[in-house]
């Protein structure tokens, strides 16, 4: 079966152009050309996945027949080959070790480590003071990701550091995944931007790991001890650089997805009367002026449905996956090799999935219409590569607006619109808006 072709290709580069101006624009566009679409990155030929069950049969049904694709191979050389990026029995092993750090009983400790960085963030608040909501949401997502990470003392200079240097390392990785190879050895400001970043980064991870080695990795409670204490069947433990590249993906992953999901839902709440006044209804409820706990969460009903439809509305913009084996996807045979791209960012705005899609609606997870199709609802990947950290983040979003909701109103600055960036996803930038006290 034949396969279209996006429009839009240029010669040498391919779709690239398209795909760095127009980004959800150009992939949403896609679903009215067939379920699976060619688009070429550069020389790199890839296949565009445009509906539902194809994007389950990708990442669950025949997961197994696919590795990460050519847009991690990228960030490989920097990031190294943590659970993000790393495949097969490799992965299985990390991901073995890793998994325990993600248990109940562990976010349930790391539940306070969000409950004191929100309260702290917002004690530091003044009535009729003007914040830049995307910079506190960064801020706090670091500490949160930091404090879980690294315990001691030493761990606050790196989160120092990583609030410096993360958000460098996660755009301009981004930017260097669409480009052809040769644009990141050119020395343009950006690639020696991003090379200092990493470059800091893993000096300081590197001089915590030693540290904590030289203690005897005794267990701080935190994720740097579990993943030194961690053995796999054979007993054999991870290398200081197995543990920096684990290390470096908690950061990258952890922090990005959680900061943008605070920093839209609070803009998307403000929008919606109706929806804070349900909020601040259930948070008073719930809480009772005290503290959010861990237990707390589960009761939080209408939260968590906030925090879905935020993660609808803004998730990941593309993953990338190369198949390992042939693979027939509805008629359209791809070799071993073949590079394929799922858009969880298109997929969250198929009006078929979910009707009027750019509507911000919480109540379409409580009472839904109809079932959501598998494969139409991916915030966090699908099958054996679905994000360890899902209820870690989900956790911190729900107690950070709780916090948040139980003491202030954040209110939109009036003339000041807010825009919007990209990086692997959608951010809010100029997102100007005052604390009043409630």
């Amino acid at each position: 079966m034949g396969v279209p072709v996006a429009p839009g290709r240029l010669p040498f580069l391919g779709h690239s152009v398209e795909m760095v101006r127009r980004r959800h624009e150009f992939t949403s566009s896609l679903r009215d050309h067939g379920e699976v679409v060619r688009i070429d990155l550069g020389p790199l030929t890839t296949f565009f996945v445009t509906s539902p069950r194809l994007s389950h049969q990708v990442l669950v049904t025949d997961g197994p027949k696919f590795r990460k694709g050519a847009m991690f191979d990228k960030f490989r050389p920097y990031l190294g080959n943590g659970l993000v990026l790393s495949d097969g029995a490799w992965h299985l092993r990390q991901r073995r070790m890793i998994q325990p750090a993600f248990h109940r009983e562990r976010i349930a400790h790391y539940a306070g480590a969000m409950t004191r960085a929100a309260s702290a963030l917002t004690a530091s608040w003044t009535p009729g003071e003007v914040r830049v909501v995307e910079d506190d949401m960064q801020g706090l997502a670091v500490t949160v990701v930091g404090e879980a990470l690294f315990s001691t003392e030493l761990g606050q200079r790196v989160i120092a550091e990583v609030r410096r240097s993360v958000f460098v390392v996660i755009k301009q990785g981004m930017v260097r995944a669409l480009s052809p190879s040769f644009v990141e050895k050119l020395p343009l400001p950006g690639n020696r931007e991003f090379d200092r970043a990493i470059a800091r980064m893993r000096a300081i991870v590197l001089e915590v790991i030693a540290n904590r080695r030289a203690e005897g990795t005794p267990d701080h409670g935190d994720l740097l001890s579990m993943l030194l204490l961690a053995q796999d069947e054979s007993g054999d433990g991870m290398t200081d650089q197995q543990t920096y590249d684990e290390v470096l993906t908690l950061l990258t992953a952890g922090i990005e997805t959680t900061a943008l999901a605070l920093a839209w839902a609070f803009h998307e709440v403000a929008r919606r009367p109706d929806v804070e006044e349900r909020l601040v209804a259930e948070v008073d409820e719930v809480l009772g002026g005290r503290p959010v706990t861990f237990a707390d969460v589960p009761r939080l009903r209408y939260a968590a449905a906030v925090v879905s439809e935020v993660l609808r509305k803004y998730p990941v913009w593309i993953l990338m996956r190369r198949a390992v084996a042939p693979v027939d996807l509805d008629g359209v045979e791809l070799p071993a090799g073949a590079e394929v791209i799922v858009s969880p960012h298109a997929l969250h705005h198929d009006p078929a999935s979910f009707p009027d899609p750019h509507r911000f609606d919480p109540d379409r997870w409580l009472s839904p219409p109809a079932p959501v199709p598998r494969g139409a609802y991916i915030p966090f990947a699908a099958g054996s590569r679905q994000c360890l950290g899902n209820v870690f983040a989900q956790t911190e979003v729900v107690i950070t607006l709780a916090t948040v909701l139980s003491r202030w109103r954040l209110v939109p600055v009036p003339g000041k619109p807010v825009r919007t960036k990209f990086t692997s996803a959608a951010y809010p930038s100029g997102l100007l808006m005052t604390a009043v006290p409630r």
